[in-house]
């Protein structure tokens, strides 16, 4: 492992860590191992090429991850990379659940790190589906109701798009506009659907 990369950031999340700790140093090894530099993003590991996000570590109650963010790109020879949800468009992840599980994907996960690598040397970017349009029954809210747009606008791309593809998936108007109204108080206090 080459330690130059080491963040001293990362050391102190690794200290802080109740579950996962041992599975998140060995997948830190592993990822340093690949030449790549150690920073601290949205609370969580993350290393970069050229200053571009390759794979961040990331723990849940059931498993810990590596979160490849143009994952959707990788050719996936093993068919081991998991879309969180159907929503998800880039982002892909090797789930683990104990450390047993890392040691004997090692050299698998080296080689999934290399080729995520590759694809940002390659310039390769994901393409988006185009943006969801806004329900009728949220565009009439925001005339209704001051602020509301601005709020709904100061959220993050992907909580809006959670909230258009929850709206929009009702089949009845109805349905539709209760599920806007039940959420109108949430979005103006800035969160998300599941916040």
């Amino acid at each position: 492992m080459t330690s130059n990369n080491m963040n001293p950031k990362v050391d102190e999340f690794l200290s802080q860590s109740e579950k996962w700790k041992q599975e998140y140093g060995m997948l830190r090894d592993i990822i340093l191992d690949c030449n790549l530099n150690e920073e601290l993003k949205w609370g969580k590991p993350c290393y970069t090429f050229q200053e571009k996000n390759i794979v961040l570590i990331h723990g849940f109650k059931e498993y810990c991850a590596l979160l490849f963010h143009k994952g959707a790109l990788l050719k996936d020879a093993q068919g081991i990379l998991i879309q969180q949800t159907e929503n998800v468009q880039a982002a892909r992840q090797i789930r683990f659940t104990n450390v047993q599980d890392i040691v004997a994907r090692k050299n698998i996960v080296k080689d999934y790190i290399n080729e995520a690598i590759a694809v940002e040397k390659a310039g390769l970017e994901v393409e988006f589906k185009k943006k969801e349009e806004i329900p009728g029954e949220l565009e009439r809210k925001f005339d209704e109701i001051p602020g509301l747009k601005a709020a709904f606008e100061a959220l993050t791309p992907g909580r809006q798009r959670a909230y258009i593809l929850y709206f929009s998936k009702a089949k009845k108007t109805t349905t539709r506009e209760s599920r806007v109204e039940k959420y109108v108080q949430h979005i103006l206090n800035g969160k998300g659907l599941n916040d």
